[in-house]
């Protein structure tokens, strides 16, 4: 199964929903209309031309710089066609809801809390949506790039060292 095929079979049912389509490394990437996550990925699973039954991984991201700054990036793998697809959906800072895939993947349970934990990412109707890694009373999301990396302030480190 050609990426070509894919973007056809999903350009059918989904055009209105994808924003943009590349081939990073080989791996088909999909940008999509966040609101549309489970439909289009029950849709990757069940079409029997396509078969992506398999969630390999979801995690999530930040880039500050952007106007939907935080994502969800969901891996699949079809073992039919041996082929891997990368979906991502991007999310308001000030509202990073998106619906759970916990009804189509038992495994997406530990990995959108993991997700949860350290971006923020509300995942609506999740069973149990707690944290999974860090202490229960936290109040921050410690992968956001929030902060500095480095304290301006430091007089013990000289940049010419460093090549700056």
């Amino acid at each position: 199964m050609s990426n070509e095929k894919i973007i056809e079979v999903l350009n059918q049912n989904f055009a209105a929903y994808i924003k943009n389509v590349e081939v990073n490394y080989g791996i088909l990437t999909i940008v999509a209309d966040a609101s549309k996550n489970v439909d289009l990925i029950k849709f990757l699973v069940q079409e029997q031309e396509l078969q992506f039954n398999f969630l390999t991984d979801l995690c999530g991201i930040h880039f500050p710089e952007q106007e939907l700054q935080l994502g969800v990036i969901y891996h699949l793998h079809s073992f039919k066609h041996n082929k891997r697809i990368r979906i991502k959906f991007f999310l308001p800072y000030e509202t990073p809801d998106i619906q759970t895939l916990t009804g189509l993947f038992e495994s997406a349970n530990w990995m959108e809390r993991e997700t949860f934990d350290f971006y923020g990412i509300n995942f609506l109707g999740h069973p149990n949506l707690v944290r999974i890694l860090n202490v229960d009373d936290m109040t921050v999301f410690p992968m956001r790039k929030q902060y500095p990396l480095e304290d301006p302030y430091r007089t013990d480190k000289k940049d010419d060292f460093f090549g700056r």
